[in-house]
């Protein structure tokens, strides 16, 4: 037996992307939405997320539209005062329960369906009862998905285990004491195990950090929901891309502007995902000295780990904490509505990155054009895909895409409106904000750099 549902919106996953885009959704229509995830529950990769982590960013830049994640608080202590605050997995995981049962659940305008697996095109089944579920022909189907990270708590090491003691991070406040820990991963996983260690006290010269590639990242004090802040950030961007003879150039340029960060100063980084990373937390990773540089594992033994470019030794506790995962995927770029060819009927919408980065404030936006527009190529114009960063030039191809995508959601009046009103925009100038001096000359120095900045960028992205 099958059960029809009667709804507009099929949207697979209820993660951030997911929750984003149908808090927009609804807010602006009266579309009634199912939405199915594999999960217990709401938060996506949240659930099962490592326990000391917290957003890198804001949290005022994550969630849905409708609430402020975190009230908009500012630290007034720690290694932080005076950056807004970032929140825990806790507060996470409480933040999406809430908005789903006041927003979605409680007002009827939303079915959730939990430990449920899509089954591709318009049913699902529910793990435990086996009943199955379908939605009209008439429905479309949102993959919010598309893009969902992978993380080590549900994602084997990529690497073969024979003998050594390797954990999840997950593991790693429970895994007791070890002579040495091996941390494996270039990424924010990495980067956050390294500095939970630390701050637990355990000593720099008891860490080893194998590392595949150098990072690039973004000194967090730049993106801060204030926009003399952030739009001073991306305007130093631009000035310094206009000059730029080369990527490597650009990125030297961006550090020296104060804007990008990397861990060893004598080591040119080839990754560019550009998570935020504080100043404080640069002076512990420097602490950690036995960095290893001989590519990706590929077998853990029980006294040596082999490497693609060679091996080192283990020692015969030393527990390996495995935090390589793909946490920003990069598919191929589709449009984001398209018809449903696997049924011949409805539309497909699905969700990814519009402008550069912040990709909750992404998710969001396409719910609102979803909801705001009929015509499919117009809803596409409005919201053209982007990339996550990844290489040098994954990262100017990213901004680039941003860029025009910014252009063209920001000349219609109505998403314009829209977009200043939600704080998951970076680049909003709230309709309340005061328009002191300083924002005027930031706004003149940003339009100023932005056309011979973007301009260069392009030509650095294209392929050699």
């Amino acid at each position: 037996m099958t059960r029809l549902l009667d709804v507009d919106h099929l949207v697979v996953g209820a993660g951030a992307a997911g929750m984003a885009f149908t808090d927009a959704l609804i807010d602006h229509s009266d579309a009634r939405v199912a939405m199915v995830d594999r999960r217990d529950g709401v938060g996506g990769h949240w659930r099962h997320a490592y326990p000391f982590v917290q957003l890198h960013q804001s949290s005022t830049f994550y969630g849905v539209a409708s609430t402020l994640l975190g009230g908009g608080r500012v630290q007034t202590d720690g290694p932080e005062a005076g950056l807004h605050e970032r929140a825990d997995q806790p507060t996470i995981l409480a933040y999406y329960d809430d908005v789903l049962a006041r927003r979605m659940v409680g007002p009827g305008r939303v079915e959730l369906f939990t430990g449920c697996d899509y089954l591709g095109g318009r049913t699902f089944v529910s793990r435990e009862t086996g009943e199955r579920y379908a939605v009209p022909e008439r429905c479309t189907v949102v993959d919010a998905r598309y893009v969902a990270p992978d993380i080590p708590a549900e994602t084997p090491p990529r690497f073969t285990v024979d003998g050594a003691h390797v954990v999840p991070v997950n593991a790693l406040p429970d895994a007791g004491p070890a002579s040495r820990y091996v941390v494996v991963g270039s990424g924010k996983t990495a980067t956050d195990s390294v500095v939970w260690l630390l701050r637990h006290g355990v000593d720099p010269d008891r860490i080893r950090w194998v590392r595949p590639r150098e990072p690039w990242m973004l000194d967090r004090a730049n993106v801060q929901p204030e926009p003399t802040v952030y739009l001073g950030m991306v305007a130093d961007q631009m000035q310094v891309a206009a000059g730029a003879p080369d990527l490597p150039t650009l990125f030297a340029g961006l550090e020296e502007a104060g804007i990008m960060m990397r861990i060893d100063p004598a080591v040119t980084p080839s990754m560019a995902k550009a998570p935020t990373l504080g100043r404080w937390e640069l002076e512990l990773l420097r602490s950690v000295e036995d960095v290893v540089r001989l590519g990706r594992v590929r077998v853990a033994g029980r006294d040596r780990l082999e490497l693609d470019d060679g091996s080192v030794a283990l020692g015969e506790d030393a527990l390996v904490v495995n935090c390589a995962a793909d946490g920003l995927k990069q598919p191929p770029r589709v449009p984001v509505w398209q018809r449903d060819r696997e049924n011949g009927a409805g539309s497909l919408i699905t969700v990814q990155p519009v402008r550069a980065g912040f990709p909750c404030f992404g998710a969001a936006l396409i719910g609102y054009v979803e909801a705001t527009r009929d015509d499919d190529a117009e809803k596409n114009r409005l919201c053209p895909p982007s990339v996550f960063g990844n290489s040098l030039v994954d990262w100017a191809r990213m901004n680039v895409l941003g860029f025009r995508a910014s252009a063209a959601f920001g000349a219609e009046p109505d998403v314009k409106a829209w977009s200043d009103r939600v704080a998951l925009n970076p680049a909003r100038v709230a309709p309340e904000h005061p328009r002191t001096p300083a924002l005027t000359a930031v706004q003149a120095r940003l339009a100023a750099a932005v056309p011979p900045g973007l301009a260069r960028l392009e030509e650095l992205s294209r392929p050699a």
